[in-house]
């Protein structure tokens, strides 16, 4: 089934700098980014593979990834200057590049990051107008947009969990807009990525978090919010 697109995937959004897949998308996965990880990092290696790797410099994509590390917003006038807010907030990061990688999309960014001790890793793809996907957290598979309110849950593989978490979901109002599990291995750690339509209520998220097979729990609102 071919994507649909939008007004906002054919014009993109308010942002600063010359393209929206090099800049504004590279913003929005950094920015997605440290919700998973919950916070700021502290530390960042950042990868750029394939069409990103060759260009990232020159198209201001460096610039752009620290930008949303920081949590500034795609029209943020901070992203031109973001390296000389990143040194006065302590972000170490490093770069580097794989110009050949197959597996990837061709905007593929990889980011390692720590921060209080936990480390994260997203993969994330820009497809142009801003539009993002973040293809995996942690190794599992994710694919979700980052422009709904997104739940992400690490549980255990019990038998009838996903019809338990959509019930649950359905008493907070919450539509289901897309939903995607995977796992490394049977009976494994599996990882639900749900994206909604409205937001949870802090004592949905509770309930959810207080189930004895849940691991952990990663709420991301919209986060052009």
């Amino acid at each position: 089934m071919a994507e649909k697109s939008s007004v906002f995937d054919m014009i993109g959004p308010v942002m600063i700098g010359p393209s929206s897949s090099h800049t504004a998308g590279v913003v929005r996965i950094a920015r997605a980014a440290i919700r998973v990880l919950g916070g700021k990092p502290e530390k960042a290696m950042i990868t750029f593979y394939n069409s990103f790797a060759r260009t990232y410099e020159g198209h201001g994509s460096d610039k752009a990834i620290i930008a949303g590390l920081l949590d500034y917003k795609t029209d943020d006038e901070r992203i031109r200057n973001s390296f000389d807010f990143a040194e006065k907030e302590g972000l170490e990061y490093t770069f580097k590049s794989v110009g050949n990688a197959s597996v990837y999309h061709p905007n593929t960014i990889k980011l390692n990051l720590e921060k209080d001790g936990r480390k994260i890793e997203v993969i994330g793809e820009s497809k142009g107008g801003g539009v993002i996907n973040i293809a995996e957290i942690d190794g599992f598979n994710a694919n979700f947009s980052a422009s709904l309110h997104t739940l992400i849950l690490k549980a255990d593989d019990v038998k009838g969990s996903i019809a338990y978490i959509a019930n649950i979901l359905s008493h907070d109002n919450c539509n289901i807009a897309t939903m995607s599990v995977s796992r490394k291995g049977k009976h494994d750690i599996a990882c639900q990525v749900i994206e909604m339509d409205s937001g949870l209520k802090p004592i949905t998220l509770e309930y959810i978090q207080s189930l004895n097979w849940i691991k952990e729990v990663i709420y991301i609102p919209d986060i052009d919010l």
